[in-house]
């Protein structure tokens, strides 16, 4: 068997809140951050990132941020696509803590990869709904970028 080729499907620029520290949970520090905008652009899928939904993380003892998003876009032709994306970022303490402060760092100085699942009730993209899609990923300050792939 071949290994499954990447097609890149589309670019999400996520626009993102304040960040809201929760405090200690039972596997690691807490935080929710809230998605309140972006785009959605790419060959299969372009539109806007509604206002609505967030990103749970839970960062680890050892640095590893686990993200754990889900959110909704509307495509330029008007049909809703929901988007669960769950994902690790980690890298060098000094890096992640310049992210943390807000500064843009190359994205080869880290690791951030997702997979997501997209799904639609709209017809015309019901091939979301059985389609994987992974993701590699970076922190800017106010946003963040996720290049998503369909698995083929």
């Amino acid at each position: 068997m071949q290994p499954p080729a990447l097609d890149f499907a589309c670019r999400l620029t996520v626009e993102l809140g304040p960040i809201r520290e929760m405090g200690a949970g039972r596997a690691g520090q807490r935080r929710i951050i809230p998605i309140v905008g972006g785009t959605v652009t790419g060959p299969d899928l372009s539109g806007r990132i509604l206002t609505l939904g967030a990103d749970w993380q839970t960062i680890f003892a050892d640095g590893v941020a686990e993200l754990d998003t889900r959110y909704g876009f509307e495509t330029d032709d008007g049909a809703l696509i929901e988007i669960v994306n769950f994902g690790y970022r980690h890298g060098p303490p000094d890096v992640i803590a310049a992210i943390a402060r807000g500064e843009d760092v190359a994205h080869d100085t880290y690791y951030m990869r997702t997979h997501a699942r997209l799904e639609t009730g709209d017809p015309r993209y019901a091939w979301v709904n059985r389609t994987l899609f992974v993701g590699t990923g970076r922190r800017q300050a106010a946003c963040v970028v996720v290049d998503l792939y369909r698995l083929g």
